[in-house]
């Protein structure tokens, strides 16, 4: 079960164009001409993976670049980490950003020193771009079908599908997945979490609409910060490449803190977004002050990502009943060295904690993040136990934190389960459970850890039903 991942967004994006590999503004732009000669039918060119972290230099890419390539079709190209996006002048024209244009609250358009748009918009400002995404009801299905083929092919059952995104784009429908329930189409129970923000009617009648054993409303999802790669992430203390930045909040605290206050009194359970040591924080203290005002508790609270945690925190989830939800995945797409022009190095141990979050006490729950990383559970219970990342240097990220391989089972099956509060039905193999059951072509226990990533997934059951066979 994959506690945390963006279903409709990736399902978009599984199939558009992947610039993970570009190592200039240059190489990318050329990888775009080469997308869009082979894609003419597609009105917008749409793409992720480019980080330019990994350029020389480390400039922020601009629109004449793409002008040069693709002069007349729009292109829409997500950062790595989907935090920001790179448009060139025809995707400006389309969406009306102009010099005029407001930077929207929490968010930033790049500028030229006479205020025109160069091309980049960050966090917020990416809801600009709203309009690229609302596609035609039969392209979702199609698109979600893809998702559902990979899922089965990777052994994935049931996910917990984050609507929001980073610059409060929402992705997801849970129409779309109800269509495909009816026609016994589904291959994967779908926990959906809309946006926390405010409307609590709407998220009420989601949660009385959509309670199926398949396509359920589960909670309510926020951002507390950005990312530590742009410098959007809360810390506690300075960037050492900004060295007067601490990052910024994604939204205001304050209606955060009302938002959140108003949906544990009204029994929903609340996911935050938290990466940096001083979110992190903010987001534990957020969560204890609405439970001790409405005197509430096992709403199975959640805070995403926990990138870098002061010790002084590291209790406070067992504590506070607060589930702990990582992506083990992202050990591989993060350089250390890079990482560590951002963060002092010395904090490494505060980095990417999983066992010592574990040995706390605290409820583990595993996922991918999707598709800011690979779908893959594999790979992930691969990092997951030997900390291993994937650049050229095979480097170890805080190997003390590896856990073992019935541990990562574990995080990926009950802890997700049990976030979901449903820990009676799924999340474990025995009498009474639904039957999504996953075979695999060696036996984890006895291989050695390199062999891991030799895995592939044998057989997919789902409600009883072989869904994939190898």
């Amino acid at each position: 079960m994959i506690s945390h991942l963006h279903l409709t967004k990736g399902s978009l994006l599984q199939n558009s164009l992947s610039l993970r590999s570009a190592r200039s503004s240059k190489e990318a732009a050329l990888m775009v001409k080469d997308y869009a000669m082979s894609h003419p039918d597609h009105p917008w060119i749409i793409g992720m993976g480019w980080d330019s972290s990994f350029w020389e230099g480390q400039q922020l890419p601009d629109r004449f670049i793409l002008d040069e390539c693709i002069p007349d079709r729009p292109v829409f190209l997500f950062q790595a980490e989907g935090h920001s996006a790179w448009l060139n002048s025809c995707a400006l024209h389309t969406l009306t950003i102009t010099k005029e244009t407001d930077d929207p609250v929490d968010g930033e358009i790049k500028r030229d020193e006479n205020g025109e748009p160069l091309g980049i918009l960050v966090e917020s400002a990416l809801s600009l771009a709203k309009q690229v995404f609302d596609l035609p009801f039969h392209q979702q299905i199609n698109n979600l079908k893809g998702f559902l083929a990979q899922a089965a092919q990777f052994g994935i059952t049931s996910v917990n599908d984050m609507f929001l995104s980073a610059g409060k784009l929402e992705f997801g429908n849970p129409d779309i997945y109800c269509y495909l329930e009816e026609s016994n189409e589904l291959t994967v129970r779908i926990h959906f979490h809309p946006t926390l923000d405010g409307n609590f009617e709407k998220a009420e009648h989601l949660q009385n609409k959509y309670q199926t054993e398949k396509v359920r409303f589960s909670g309510l999802k926020q951002f507390v910060d950005g990312v530590i790669s742009s410098n959007t992430a809360m810390v506690l203390e300075p960037y050492t490449n900004v060295p007067d930045s601490y990052g910024e909040p994604a939204c205001s605290l304050e209606e955060l803190q009302k938002w959140i206050i108003e949906a544990d009194r009204r029994g929903f359970r609340v996911r935050l977004h938290a990466i940096g040591d001083r979110a992190v924080r903010t987001a534990l203290h957020m969560l204890e002050s609405a439970a001790k005002q409405n005197n509430t508790a096992g709403l199975r609270h959640t805070i995403e990502h926990i990138e870098l945690l002061h010790p002084d925190d590291l209790t406070r989830f067992k504590e506070l009943g607060i589930i702990v939800s990582i992506q083990p995945e992202h050990i591989a797409v993060t350089e250390k060295n890079l990482f560590f022009s951002f963060i002092e190095k010395e904090k490494e141990d505060r980095t990417y904690l999983t066992k010592t979050l574990q040995d706390t006490g605290a409820i583990l729950a595993f996922g991918s993040d999707f598709p800011v990383v690979p779908l893959t559970p594999i790979m992930a219970i691969y990092r997951a136990v030997t900390r291993i990342n994937d650049g050229n240097s095979k480097e170890t990220w805080n190997p003390k934190e590896k856990i073992s391989i019935a541990e990562a089972l574990r995080n990926y099956t009950m802890g997700p389960a049990y976030g979901c509060f449903r820990e009676n039905e799924m999340g474990t193999l025995k009498k009474g459970n639904f039957a999504d059951i996953v075979v695999l072509s060696n036996n984890l226990f006895t291989i050695s850890l390199e062999d891991i990533k030799n895995t592939e997934v044998a057989l997919t059951v789902f409600d009883g039903k072989i869904v994939f066979s190898k």
